[in-house]
């Protein structure tokens, strides 16, 4: 099978790869680079990041890809979500993705910038509402996902569903996609693309610490991913560690400094400092958000030859 390439407004992707934005700072400008420079959709993990650091992000990127589609994550239940994608958008950014939550705002910026907005959606419903206010695509996310999550249903479920639901735009199946094989299947059943994270994650060029990358390798059995109940308002899924278990069990302790990063927070713990903690190498104390087929992940590679492993595995299949 040979991949084929993916529209959203006036851009085309030669290969029809989203790189997942993941926070806090494992999506920067040298991972979003790279997958853009193999003909994907590379995206900055805005959440979390001040205005200047973001700025200096995407500048980067630019350097580093000056021809390849750059975009934007950011979480709608952040505080600063309206101006992180103001400030996205002032530096030219190629198109915004938002997901943990959902915002009928960004679709005016956008409009207005002609900045296309892809939402992260998990039923066919709201992936009709965002087309009707604006879309340009909707990346459709399941229960295999790593982070936040807004279903219990698989994305292999959902995906038909919303292919049958949107009218004029396309569909990216999210979640648990993590070789030629997913690709394939997610083509399969209607989407146009994929959105891949944790694959992404164990790569050179991702931000993380050498321990949590490592961490990510070894995740090799389903009992290693749990299921949390984030401070967001949401269940998120993560790697199994001390801190997971003491999200699991009750003993987390409460942050004592609140720096109102979440427009709801339920103060459980402080999420920012601990994804922060993890993608500085504290794998133990830190929370570590995976998808849950993180298993098929045996070896950290450089962007360029998980294209080449990716590219060669769909084409082995009819």
């Amino acid at each position: 099978m040979k991949l084929p390439e993916l529209r959203i407004g006036n851009l085309v992707a030669k290969v029809p790869i989203i790189q997942g934005g993941m926070a806090i700072r494992l999506s920067t400008a040298r991972l979003a680079a790279a997958v853009a420079n193999e003909g994907g959709i590379g995206l900055i993990a805005a959440s979390g990041l001040p205005f200047d650091e973001l700025r200096y992000e995407i500048q980067l990127a630019r350097k580093l890809s000056p021809t390849g589609i750059i975009g934007i994550n950011a979480m709608v239940a952040a505080t600063q979500f309206a101006g992180l994608v103001k400030t996205a958008i002032d530096e030219g950014i190629d198109l915004v993705v938002a997901g943990a939550g959902f915002s009928r705002d960004m679709f005016a910026m956008g409009k207005e910038s002609g900045t296309p907005i892809v939402p992260i959606v998990s039923s066919a419903k709201l992936a009709r509402i965002s087309e009707g206010l604006g879309a340009s695509a909707v990346i459709v996310e399941g229960c295999e996902a790593g982070g936040h999550l807004g279903t219990n249903r698989s994305s292999r479920e959902i995906v038909p569903e919303v292919v049958a639901a949107v009218k004029n735009i396309p569909v990216i199946g999210a979640g648990g996609v993590l070789d030629g094989k997913d690709i394939v299947e997610m083509l399969k059943l209607g989407a146009n693309g994929v959105q891949m994270g944790s694959r992404f994650a164990a790569s050179d060029e991702c931000n993380a610490s050498d321990e949590l990358k490592k961490m990510y390798v070894r995740a090799t059995n389903p009992e290693d991913i749990v299921l949390i109940q984030s401070p967001v308002g949401l269940p998120g899924q993560a790697i199994r560690n001390r801190f997971a278990e003491s999200v699991l069990d009750g003993t987390v302790a409460p942050p004592t400094v609140c720096d109102n990063c979440l427009k709801h927070c339920s103060h459980k713990f402080c999420i920012i400092r601990a994804l922060s903690r993890a993608q500085q190498g504290d794998v133990e104390t830190g929370l570590v958000f995976s998808g849950n087929n993180m298993r098929k992940v045996e070896s950290i590679l450089p962007v360029k030859e998980i294209f080449a492993q990716l590219t060669q595995q769909v084409a082995e299949i009819d």
